[in-house]
């Protein structure tokens, strides 16, 4: 008695690719034949270094600059702007920035404005989104609606309503030379909860529902279940916000008038007029600080939630 072993069936794509290993390979300008071509590999490896060598050089070339000019003298810039290292170095420009120019006092004001900006910003953000999305009253859709008709109104034309608003407010003394000036005009953006609010929809609404049935209330949902659950929208917004306070300059000139509580942003106009070149390239490279350390503190939030996709695949 013969016994045949019969071997699992072989899908047909599988045995296409086997058969022809050109198949599933991902296509782009050049075959794949072309790539084994020794000139072709050449011409792909001095063209991948070209364009690297030029993005460092777009990229980090000013801050780099920046840093060289920071530690030379005045002389040094002027004469050679392009050398690629200083004659001199002068450290004395730093420690003249920091202490005699006082930018560790705006400095600091930055940082703090920033750290206020993003707070109140976050928090607006996330629980207008979770009403919006989440809770959604009968009156969500015109809620929603004038939200997004904010996003047409040139921000010019809303500057003079809010500064007579924060300069005489309706009850209490005036927000002016105070951070909440620039804080809660700021804070209320509709393209932030907009932007959360979109996330929000993609969340499984079967575990808000699992939730209620538990005897969640709303403020247990947003902080247990909604907040973790959003943590790459809530990097992307935060990058958003502090962004958008370190770039802010017209806002925070009107509100805080007095130099004490300037941010860097502000005070360096000034500071170049009153101070020498190479002093003031000084307070310039101190003031690339901080975008830097964001940058290096939230690259990877940022890019992990740049799709703005969903918190849970199925």
């Amino acid at each position: 008695m013969s016994t045949t072993l019969k071997l699992p069936a072989v899908p047909r794509r599988r045995r296409r690719r086997a058969s022809n290993p050109d198949l599933g390979t991902e296509r782009g300008i050049l075959s794949l034949h072309d790539r084994r071509r020794r000139p072709v590999r050449m011409g792909q490896l001095v063209s991948h270094a070209f364009l690297l060598v030029g993005l460092v050089v777009v990229g980090l070339g000013p801050l780099l600059w920046l840093a060289k000019a920071a530690v030379s003298t005045t002389q040094d810039t002027i004469q050679q702007p392009l050398a690629l290292w200083p004659s001199g170095i002068d450290w004395a420009n730093l420690s003249q920035a920091w202490f005699e120019v006082e930018v560790g006092k705006y400095f600091f004001n930055t940082v703090a404005l920033a750290a206020g900006q993003w707070v109140i910003g976050l928090i607006v953000a996330t629980s207008g989104a979770y009403v919006l999305s989440i809770l959604r009253p009968a009156y969500a859709r015109v809620l929603q609606a004038a939200v997004l008709a904010t996003l047409f109104v040139p921000s010019v034309v809303l500057l003079v309503p809010l500064f007579i608003t924060v300069a005489r407010p309706a009850f209490g003394p005036s927000l002016l030379n105070t951070y909440l000036g620039v804080w809660l005009p700021t804070a209320a953006n509709a393209f932030n909860i907009l932007v959360v609010k979109r996330f929000f929809d993609s969340l499984p609404f079967e575990v808000f529902e699992a939730a209620r049935t538990d005897g969640a209330g709303p403020f247990r949902m947003f902080w247990s279940i909604v907040l973790p659950m959003s943590r790459p929208i809530v990097g992307v917004v935060s990058v958003f916000i502090i962004i958008a306070s370190l770039k802010d300059y017209l806002w925070p000139k009107l509100v805080l008038p007095d130099a004490a509580v300037q941010p860097l942003g502000v005070r360096l106009p000034n500071i170049q007029s009153q101070t020498e070149l190479d002093v003031t390239l000084a307070a310039l490279a101190i003031s690339t600080i901080i975008p830097v350390v964001l940058f290096l503190i939230f690259q990877r939030v940022f890019l992990r939630g740049a799709g703005l996709g969903g918190a849970v695949k199925g």
